[in-house]
């Protein structure tokens, strides 16, 4: 018994030095954190309130994270709200996603679109499957078909990680879409699924450039062997940041990604703002060309519309050279998109949004009759059957989307995307980070998402009296006015666009 008590008394002993040494450190901690505070002269609130004020930039951290899910409403969050990041949350998972007690939704709100039901919808045994989309039909050796109207937009290999980008291919393939490489390159993980892919060609051409940064003929011939890859796009601006090239910090760039680009490994990865060998419409419509004669398929260019003088130069060029000149598709990418870190003076202010840009867009290729021609392929904030549905109605040929799909791999919009501390995995590059990514989980959520968005977009055009998404015109739908009315869509365009000639 004496034994037992000298063991308990000299734990006792030390549980009481371990108190006093915590209490100590945490008081020299203190103390140290105090003096730094009042010393520095970077920060008023911690000079004025040392240790305190450093509780304000956590709060500020944290709310990130938070807003979301305590203080926001389900309609005023932004870039993306909670019902829209639901909907395709439920739609990834295959669960119900009807709503009950009316909708959240204002119905006076400049912009937004209501649809017009017919008195007479269109039966189920009525409906019709979406009509086949051709690129480069007769203008190239191996054009692309398909009947997909709703794709994976453009994510580099290196702004995504390994997990996520398996998982978009896979998803891809099984629900039958293409999947946009971005332009970071061709990897392994594009090509996993075995699904259709579109080549992103950026402005520091990564994965098809030579040793001085210029475009190789020969490294477009080997990415175009690859039977999957289906066309090739030509990035000038994207939505975040129109007018200047791609961001990836030096951290992410890993020794795959490094050998995948082209670029040294551990150093920033900057793309120019421009392709150096464009400097006009002509010299566009000249590297166009160079890319389809090399690899015999079909090649359009993304771009981020502003001032719209140039399309009309663009619509002359090809009127003389002839309609074989012509890009095979324009993706139109919205000033309010982006999944890439930008400077917030571009993100927030540069270039139209995808609202006001694609009606200008799809008036052009009308006037110039390019409509058989040309295919419109449109992106930014499109991640919801009523935003699809609303772009085909204006005339586009299909849409693409980025952070759809990335909610659909479980993005919690925690906006740390170009920190490489991506909570969910999908942005960032630690293994410790990407284990909560499960590739084969999250690749049928892919799909799912998809094909229900692609469904329930058929749902609104059989409400409008059509039988398939591909017959949605301007006069199926209204636009709220400035002044809180309905009026019709078709004002936006020429009548011989409107379906009601």
């Amino acid at each position: 018994m004496d034994t037992m008590s000298s063991w308990a008394f000299r734990a006792l002993e030390l549980s009481a030095a371990l108190f006093v040494f915590l209490i100590g450190s945490l008081m020299l901690l203190v103390l140290v954190l105090y003096v730094r505070d009042v010393t520095q002269t970077r920060q008023a609130i911690r000079r004025n309130y040392p240790v305190v004020g450093r509780f304000r930039y956590w709060f500020e951290h944290m709310g990130e994270f938070f807003r979301q899910y305590f203080f926001a409403q389900d309609r005023e969050e932004m870039p993306f709200n909670r019902a829209q990041r639901s909907w395709v949350y439920r739609a990834a998972k295959d669960l119900d996603a009807t709503v009950a007690f009316g909708s959240t939704r204002p119905l006076n709100q400049p912009g937004d679109i209501i649809f017009l039901n017919c008195l007479l919808p269109t039966l189920k045994e009525d409906a019709v499957a979406p009509e086949p989309i051709h690129f480069g039909q007769g203008h190239c050796r191996t054009p692309y078909t398909t009947t997909s109207f709703f794709n994976v937009s453009g994510m580099s290999f290196g702004a995504l990680s390994v997990p996520a980008v398996r998982a978009l291919s896979l998803g891809a393939a099984e629900a039958g879409v293409w999947l946009n490489t971005g332009e970071g390159g061709l990897s392994p993980y594009h090509l996993e699924g075995g699904g259709d892919i579109v080549f992103q060609i950026g402005t520091a051409k990564y994965g098809v450039r030579d040793a001085q940064g210029r475009l190789s003929d020969e490294r477009l011939k080997a990415v175009a062997e690859h039977p999957e890859v289906k066309m090739f796009e030509l990035k000038l601006s994207q939505g975040a940041k129109p007018g200047k090239g791609g961001i990836l910090p030096g951290e992410k760039v890993t020794e795959e990604i490094a050998q995948i680009r082209g670029i040294p490994v551990g150093q920033d990865s900057i793309s120019p703002n421009g392709h150096p060998e464009i400097r006009s419409v002509e010299d566009l419509l000249d590297l166009i060309q160079r890319i389809r004669e090399v690899t015999g398929k079909p090649v359009g260019f993304k771009a981020v519309l502003g001032s719209t003088e140039w399309l009309d130069s663009l619509a002359s060029a090809i009127q003389a050279r002839g309609l074989a000149s012509a890009p095979d598709f324009i993706t139109l990418d919205s000033a309010d998109g982006g999944t890439g870190a930008a400077p917030q003076s571009l993100m927030d202010f540069m270039g139209l949004p995808i609202r006001r840009s694609l009606p200008l867009l799809i008036d052009w290729r009308e006037r110039h009759g390019l409509a058989e021609r040309v295919r419109v392929v449109v992106s930014g904030k499109l991640i919801n059957p009523s935003d699809v549905a609303w772009a085909l109605c204006v005339g586009a040929d299909a849409v693409a989307s980025a952070r759809g799909f990335m909610f659909a791999l479980g993005c919690i919009q925690a906006l740390q995307c170009n920190k490489n501390s991506c909570p969910t995995g999908i942005t960032t590059h630690d293994p410790k980070l990407q284990k909560g990514l499960v590739v084969t989980d999250k690749s049928h959520r892919v799909a799912q998402y998809a094909r229900n968005l692609m469904h329930e977009v058929g749902v609104i055009a059989h409400s409008c009296g059509v039988k398939g998404p591909h017959e949605l015109r301007p006069r199926h739908a209204m636009i709220i006015d400035d002044h809180g009315l309905p009026v019709p869509l078709a004002r936006q365009f020429p009548p011989k666009m409107t379906g009601q000639d």
